[in-house]
């Protein structure tokens, strides 16, 4: 053991590991460079997120101040809870030497530099082993924290394998054989041969450029022909003895690695950078980084204002979906044979807070048996089955999981298109249901919803066009779909619905346009497919509900050039000034602000206002509205007397 560096039981047992930590994070504090730097930043992150759980078995009622146990069924002596602290002592000793000498290390020699990327893969292995079997209970471990350390194990893991390449296991054959405090040498003259069997090319994947390649005549052949040595070594070193069981188990475990061998390599770009798992549902932060987002919702949750692999300041919290990314993923998936990443797993549901809820075998079987009745021949089971789905997806948030997760969204998209009104009806309901969960909009988006959706609000029943408009909202809230939705074709029918559909019917037109026209693309195409003569007709209806929605549209569209010409052409002006006269007090807002769009820098609106009779009604405004109210009337006020001064 290194000089000053303290015992496990010294000082209360978790003293030693918390300060070992503690010195792994001054040193990452002053940076890392060198070939290792990301190695190291890596290993180091990982490190420091474990003094949570040092901490909560610290400070556990269960463990008395001296390290021994009180209660608990796994860990009944100070023996056992010594020897897991030990185990996990010694592994974080082993990663603050390796960080500290990987440090700056920038030798272009070969075997040096193989030499450190076998000690990163047995300090990691170290850890995922230290951290392996805890006994949650046994120390009051919080939820939280579990998740916490089950996330490093998994990340630890997948370190270790790609480490090693497909070779992770034979290189780590005499590391499992040998106590965590023994280290290994790789360079001793039997262990020479887990030299030539790494496989620096595969190296070269992890999430870093360590500018090495092997020998062109290194192929799959010299790689098996190295196995065959170190197995033929092992059996024979002196260094270590190699298990000597050649028992139906160990062909079986051989069968195993073989599987390994011949599973692909899942390219670093579909895996999320903190969990280092496939991603199922990745989206793209303010740096430009993209990780799964129940994973980085979970970091920004916890408080945290930086991106995780860069450690630069997220400007915004915003999380975009990838769907390019997600569609290759897919693909990839597919192409591969590999079964993709679900969030339904052992009978508990993934939400998007990275928590688990447990859902019975039952539910789940009869969910899915409901979701393939979706595809049923007779027209009498779809109605039936699409109808309790409807039903299903309006009660909670797990069942819009469950049913995204059982493949409903895309045969409820195909369901569209039925001749069938009912079906039709009940399959919009249930997409606009399952939107409601922000994860399940992209999935929609992949399924090609939107033209089946705008061709149901062009021809659907009443009921189904109010429902496509309310889907069409529900979706627009993801920024990029404004852009999708807008382009489809979808802004004409909405309109069309904002003249001609039933009340409840144009409020949802008008909630959808809102939003839509919130992308300045949209803007235009909302004024050529007349939406400003709409808007109008229920500003001036003296029957019309709808005044407070109509003037949120025209603040919105006001910003816009195309469409503030076409809002003074349709003599829009007059009727401003007359709700900033005689409206409620949010519509004189509105009125007001939309007045100060048209007619600032711009003289002959100004001229307008002032013929009709606007300083009176603005000059009581401005003392007596709301505060947003009198900051525009203000302005409007300013203009009118600059105008005059000409």
């Amino acid at each position: 053991m290194a000089a000053g560096e303290t015992t496990a039981a010294e000082d209360g047992a978790t003293a030693a590991p918390l300060r070992l930590i503690r010195d792994v994070a001054r040193i990452s504090t002053a940076g890392f460079s060198g070939v290792f730097k990301k190695d190291c930043a890596d290993l180091a992150r990982r490190v420091s997120l474990l003094a949570h759980l040092l901490e909560e078995i610290r400070d556990s009622k269960k463990i008395q101040e001296n390290g021994e146990v009180v209660v608990g069924p796994t860990s009944s002596s100070s023996s056992s809870y010594l020897s897991y602290i030990s185990d996990v002592t010694v592994a974080l000793q082993a990663a603050k030497r390796l960080v500290s000498a990987a440090n700056n290390f920038d030798d272009s020699k070969n075997g040096a530099t193989k030499k450190f990327f076998f000690q990163f893969q047995c300090v990691t292995w170290k850890l995922e082993k230290a951290l392996t079997n805890l006994p949650y209970d046994d120390f009051d471990i919080s939820e939280e924290v579990q998740e916490q350390v089950d996330l490093i194990r998994a990340q630890l893991r997948r370190a270790t394998e790609r480490y090693g390449g497909p070779l992770n296991s034979t290189l780590l054959c005499r590391a499992l054989s040998q106590p965590l405090d023994k280290e290994i040498n790789p360079f001793h003259p039997s262990n020479r041969s887990l030299i030539d069997c790494l496989h620096v090319e595969n190296i070269g994947i992890i999430d870093h450029q360590a500018g090495l390649k092997s020998s062109p005549s290194q192929g799959n052949g010299s790689v098996h022909h190295a196995v065959d040595d170190v197995d033929k070594k092992e059996s024979s070193s002196n260094d270590i003895s190699a298990p000597k069981d050649s028992s139906d188990g160990a062909d079986i475990e051989k069968l195993d690695e073989n599987k390994k061998l011949d599973s692909p390599i899942i390219p670093d770009d579909f895996l999320c950078p903190i969990s280092l798992e496939l991603m199922r549902d990745p989206v793209i932060v303010a740096t430009g980084q993209t990780y799964e987002r129940s994973y980085i919702q979970r970091w920004i949750d916890c408080g945290n204002t930086t991106c995780p692999k860069t450690q630069q300041k997220l400007r915004h919290v915003t999380l975009t979906p990838n769907y390019v990314l997600r569609s290759l993923i897919s693909q990839w998936c597919t192409k591969h044979n590999m079964e993709q990443p679900t969030l339904l797993t052992n009978g508990r549901i993934k939400t998007s807070d990275g928590s688990f809820r447990h859902v019975s075998a039952d539910i789940i079987s009869s969910v899915g048996t409901l979701v393939r009745s979706l595809s049923s021949r007779s027209l009498d089971e779809q109605r039936a089955a699409v109808s309790e789905i409807r039903s299903l997806s309006k009660r909670s948030t797990e069942n819009r999981i469950l049913l995204a997760e059982l493949g409903a969204i895309p045969i409820l998209v195909n369901m569209l298109t039925s001749v069938d009104c009912l079906i039709q009806d009940n399959a919009v309901t249930s997409i606009l249901n399952l939107s409601i969960y922000d994860n399940n909009k992209g999935l929609i988006m992949l399924a090609n919803a939107i033209p089946s959706i705008v061709q149901v609000l062009r021809s659907g029943s009443n009921e189904a066009k109010e429902n496509s408009a309310a889907t069409l909202f529900s979706l627009s809230l993801a920024d990029e779909n404004k852009i999708i939705i807008g382009a489809s074709g979808a802004i004409p029918e909405l309109v069309d619905l904002l003249k001609n559909g039933s009340s409840r019917g144009k409020k949802d037109a008008a909630t959808a346009l809102f939003n839509l026209c919130i992308y300045h693309g949209n803007k235009g195409r909302a004024v050529r497919a007349g939406i400003i003569t709409a808007l109008l007709k229920m500003l001036t209806e003296s029957s019309s509900v709808m005044v407070d929605e109509a003037l949120t549209i025209l603040s919105v569209l006001s910003t816009h050039q195309e469409a503030k010409a076409a809002i003074v052409k349709a003599s829009t002006i007059p009727v401003l000034v007359d709700l900033v006269r005689t409206g409620l007090p949010r519509n004189k807002e509105n009125a007001c602000a939309i007045l100060l769009s048209l007619c600032k820098r711009d003289k002959e609106n100004l001229a307008c206002l002032s013929r009709l009779g606007g300083v009176i009604p603005l000059t009581e405004l401005a003392k007596n509205g709301t505060e947003r109210a009198k900051r525009k009337a203000s302005s409007l006020l300013e203009n009118l007397r600059k105008l005059q001064q000409l």
